[in-house]
């Protein structure tokens, strides 16, 4: 029964405990003794409790595991991977990220796991702020990933998540990306201060990109993660506590 059932599951690269259990073979509490049977012959590798990845034939328990990407897929759903990680995947910042940042309207109850050495962030956000989904094939698994324009507002809206605005302003400089969809996304992530740091970067750099000034009498930090400055931009209503000529 161990072999029919690991042949079924091997039909998958991951499965969780509810996945090898509607294939009927036995009932829950004994597939919990055959599948730590199975973890120990070094057959399967558990990715958190009640999901497990498949080691393929020939692979040595230990030194295999899946592309982050996939395995961050079954950690929490939806899953989109974002922020600071899909910068790095569209080569706007040269910087590798030591987390895969995941997206989610999902509670989790760990935000941080660390799984085959790999650290993972995960991000509850609001419905509303989903948007911008593209999908790319890691492993012959498919995987949301938010695009271009929008990982760059999202990491303008949680600059924290990217590596600094620094990290940002990298992106922008690029100009690989739609500066329509830009301002659009601006616009509906509905944080006024995505509108601010996005103007005062692309002024900065020269950018020419249509956004209106926010009417606010407010004062928010460019950069979130580091201390105040005294250093004002009254037309974005910034504080001014990073300063862009480090680009370089």
């Amino acid at each position: 029964m161990r072999i029919d059932l690991l042949d079924e599951l091997s039909k998958k690269k991951a499965f969780t405990i509810e996945d090898a259990e509607q294939l009927g073979y036995t009932n829950k509490n004994v597939l919990k003794v055959i599948l730590s049977r199975l973890e120990k012959k070094g057959w399967i590798e558990r990715i958190e409790k009640g999901k497990y990845m498949v080691i393929p034939l020939g692979a040595e328990k230990g030194k295999y595991t899946l592309h982050e990407f996939v395995l961050a897929s079954y950690l929490v759903d939806p899953c989109i991977i974002s922020y600071w990680s899909t910068l790095n995947y569209y080569g706007f910042t040269e910087q590798i990220p030591r987390t895969v940042f995941i997206q989610t309207t999902s509670r989790k109850k760990h935000q941080e796991v660390t799984i085959f050495g790999i650290s993972y962030k995960i991000i509850r956000v609001k419905e509303e702020k989903i948007f911008g989904i593209d999908k790319a094939w890691f492993e012959e698994t498919q995987i949301n990933l938010t695009n271009r324009e929008k990982t760059i507002i999202d990491c303008l809206d949680k600059p924290q998540y990217a590596g600094g605005i620094i990290e940002v302003a990298k992106a922008l400089r690029t100009e690989e990306y739609d500066k329509k969809t830009l301002v659009q996304y601006a616009k509906k992530i509905n944080n006024t201060g995505v509108i601010r740091r996005l103007g005062y970067i692309c002024e900065f750099l020269q950018i020419p990109i249509h956004l209106q000034k926010i009417k606010t009498r407010n004062y928010l930090k460019l950069d979130p993660i580091l201390p105040k400055s005294n250093k004002l931009n009254a037309k974005w209503n910034l504080i001014i506590n990073e300063e862009l000529g480090d680009l370089e």
